[in-house]
Protein backbone atom coordinates (compact mmCIF):
# COMPACT_ATOMS: atom_id res chain seq x y z
CA UNK A 1 0.00 0.00 0.00
CA UNK A 2 1.64 3.27 -1.27
CA UNK A 3 -0.56 5.93 0.60
CA UNK A 4 -1.21 8.50 -2.39
CA UNK A 5 -4.24 9.64 -1.64
CA UNK A 6 -5.47 12.11 1.70
CA UNK A 7 -8.88 12.19 2.34
CA UNK A 8 -9.81 15.55 4.17
CA UNK A 9 -6.38 16.02 4.66
CA UNK A 10 -5.26 12.44 6.46
CA UNK A 11 -4.15 9.15 4.83
CA UNK A 12 -7.00 6.85 4.82
CA UNK A 13 -5.65 3.25 4.85
CA UNK A 14 -9.05 1.35 6.05
CA UNK A 15 -11.72 0.76 3.99
CA UNK A 16 -14.40 0.99 6.65
CA UNK A 17 -13.45 5.14 6.40
CA UNK A 18 -14.68 5.64 2.97
CA UNK A 19 -14.72 9.56 1.63
CA UNK A 20 -18.35 10.88 1.74
CA UNK A 21 -20.51 13.63 0.68
CA UNK A 22 -18.57 17.59 0.74
CA UNK A 23 -15.74 14.95 1.36
CA UNK A 24 -11.67 16.54 0.14
CA UNK A 25 -9.67 14.23 -1.77
CA UNK A 26 -6.08 15.42 -3.39
CA UNK A 27 -3.26 13.53 -4.14
CA UNK A 28 0.63 14.74 -3.00
CA UNK A 29 2.11 13.06 -6.30
CA UNK A 30 0.35 14.72 -8.67
CA UNK A 31 -0.83 17.43 -7.31
CA UNK A 32 -4.28 16.91 -7.90
CA UNK A 33 -7.59 18.18 -5.64
CA UNK A 34 -11.16 17.02 -5.61
CA UNK A 35 -14.64 17.92 -3.63
CA UNK A 36 -16.84 14.92 -3.57
CA UNK A 37 -20.65 16.16 -4.05
CA UNK A 38 -23.92 15.05 -5.48
CA UNK A 39 -24.85 14.85 -9.15
CA UNK A 40 -28.23 14.83 -10.95
CA UNK A 41 -27.05 12.39 -13.34
CA UNK A 42 -24.64 10.04 -10.92
CA UNK A 43 -24.57 9.56 -7.17
CA UNK A 44 -21.31 11.11 -6.68
CA UNK A 45 -19.08 13.29 -8.71
CA UNK A 46 -15.63 14.55 -8.13
CA UNK A 47 -15.27 18.39 -8.66
CA UNK A 48 -11.57 19.08 -9.78
CA UNK A 49 -10.44 22.05 -7.68
CA UNK A 50 -7.85 24.08 -9.56
CA UNK A 51 -4.33 25.52 -8.55
CA UNK A 52 -5.43 26.00 -5.33
CA UNK A 53 -5.30 23.65 -1.97
CA UNK A 54 -8.19 22.38 -0.23
CA UNK A 55 -8.36 24.05 3.02
CA UNK A 56 -12.05 23.83 4.47
CA UNK A 57 -15.27 21.20 4.23
CA UNK A 58 -18.72 21.86 4.67
CA UNK A 59 -20.51 19.57 6.72
CA UNK A 60 -24.03 19.61 7.91
CA UNK A 61 -24.87 19.35 11.82
CA UNK A 62 -26.93 16.54 12.69
CA UNK A 63 -26.98 16.69 16.21
CA UNK A 64 -26.34 18.82 19.26
CA UNK A 65 -26.01 18.10 22.83
CA UNK A 66 -24.57 18.41 26.59
CA UNK A 67 -22.94 15.76 27.92
CA UNK A 68 -22.46 15.25 31.49
CA UNK A 69 -19.99 17.05 32.67
CA UNK A 70 -22.06 20.05 31.17
CA UNK A 71 -20.09 20.60 27.96
CA UNK A 72 -21.81 21.38 24.47
CA UNK A 73 -21.09 19.12 21.78
CA UNK A 74 -21.88 19.75 18.37
CA UNK A 75 -22.14 16.46 15.55
CA UNK A 76 -21.65 16.80 11.76
CA UNK A 77 -22.77 14.46 8.96
CA UNK A 78 -19.74 13.30 9.00
CA UNK A 79 -19.02 12.20 12.88
CA UNK A 80 -16.88 15.10 13.26
CA UNK A 81 -17.40 16.21 16.98
CA UNK A 82 -17.30 19.97 18.01
CA UNK A 83 -16.44 20.74 22.00
CA UNK A 84 -18.50 24.15 22.98
CA UNK A 85 -19.80 25.36 19.53
CA UNK A 86 -21.10 28.79 18.57
CA UNK A 87 -24.62 28.87 20.84
CA UNK A 88 -26.09 30.20 17.44
CA UNK A 89 -25.21 27.29 15.59
CA UNK A 90 -29.04 25.35 15.21
CA UNK A 91 -29.27 21.63 13.64
CA UNK A 92 -29.20 21.78 9.82
CA UNK A 93 -27.11 24.32 9.84
CA UNK A 94 -23.94 24.20 7.74
CA UNK A 95 -20.55 24.67 9.39
CA UNK A 96 -16.73 25.49 7.92
CA UNK A 97 -14.10 23.44 9.16
CA UNK A 98 -10.89 23.59 8.59
CA UNK A 99 -8.75 20.29 7.45
CA UNK A 100 -5.45 21.36 9.03
CA UNK A 101 -6.54 21.42 12.44
CA UNK A 102 -10.42 20.12 12.85
CA UNK A 103 -11.64 23.59 14.25
CA UNK A 104 -14.83 25.48 13.18
CA UNK A 105 -14.00 29.02 11.32
CA UNK A 106 -17.49 29.47 10.44
CA UNK A 107 -21.11 28.39 10.05
CA UNK A 108 -24.22 29.02 7.89
CA UNK A 109 -27.63 29.15 8.64
CA UNK A 110 -30.25 27.22 7.56
CA UNK A 111 -32.52 29.72 6.33
CA UNK A 112 -34.71 31.02 3.48
CA UNK A 113 -32.52 33.15 1.07
CA UNK A 114 -29.73 30.91 1.20
CA UNK A 115 -28.06 28.18 -1.65
CA UNK A 116 -28.47 24.59 -0.70
CA UNK A 117 -27.62 21.33 -2.35
CA UNK A 118 -30.20 18.45 -2.08
CA UNK A 119 -28.27 15.16 -0.98
CA UNK A 120 -31.27 12.60 -1.11
CA UNK A 121 -34.27 10.97 -3.19
CA UNK A 122 -35.09 12.33 -6.65
CA UNK A 123 -33.87 15.33 -6.89
CA UNK A 124 -30.22 14.33 -5.62
CA UNK A 125 -27.66 16.66 -7.04
CA UNK A 126 -29.87 19.72 -7.30
CA UNK A 127 -28.97 22.90 -6.44
CA UNK A 128 -30.96 25.89 -5.43
CA UNK A 129 -32.38 28.55 -3.46
CA UNK A 130 -34.66 28.30 -0.55
CA UNK A 131 -37.64 30.41 -0.76
CA UNK A 132 -39.40 29.28 1.38
CA UNK A 133 -40.07 26.19 4.70
CA UNK A 134 -43.19 24.96 5.72
CA UNK A 135 -43.03 23.67 9.41
CA UNK A 136 -45.49 21.13 9.82
CA UNK A 137 -44.97 20.31 14.28
CA UNK A 138 -44.45 16.30 14.18
CA UNK A 139 -44.01 15.45 10.44
CA UNK A 140 -41.76 16.34 7.47
CA UNK A 141 -41.14 20.20 6.79
CA UNK A 142 -41.67 20.94 3.12
CA UNK A 143 -38.73 23.31 1.83
CA UNK A 144 -39.67 25.17 -1.51
CA UNK A 145 -36.36 25.06 -4.06
CA UNK A 146 -36.41 27.24 -6.87
CA UNK A 147 -33.11 26.92 -9.35
CA UNK A 148 -30.94 28.31 -11.76
CA UNK A 149 -33.75 27.18 -14.57
CA UNK A 150 -36.73 28.89 -12.26
CA UNK A 151 -38.14 25.37 -11.72
CA UNK A 152 -39.54 25.08 -8.38
CA UNK A 153 -38.90 21.81 -6.22
CA UNK A 154 -40.71 20.87 -2.87
CA UNK A 155 -38.97 18.26 -1.21
CA UNK A 156 -39.14 17.30 2.69
CA UNK A 157 -36.77 17.36 5.42
CA UNK A 158 -36.85 14.32 7.47
CA UNK A 159 -36.89 15.09 11.19
CA UNK A 160 -33.39 15.03 12.79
Amino acid sequence: MQRFIKINGKVRANVICPAGFMGVMNTDKTGENFHLICDTKVPFAFIILHRRRPSYKLCKVRKIFVDTKGIPHLVTHDVHTICYPDTLIMVKDTIQIDLENGKMTGFIRFDTGNLCIMAGGANLGRIGVITKRERHSGSFDMLHVKDANSNSKTPSISLP
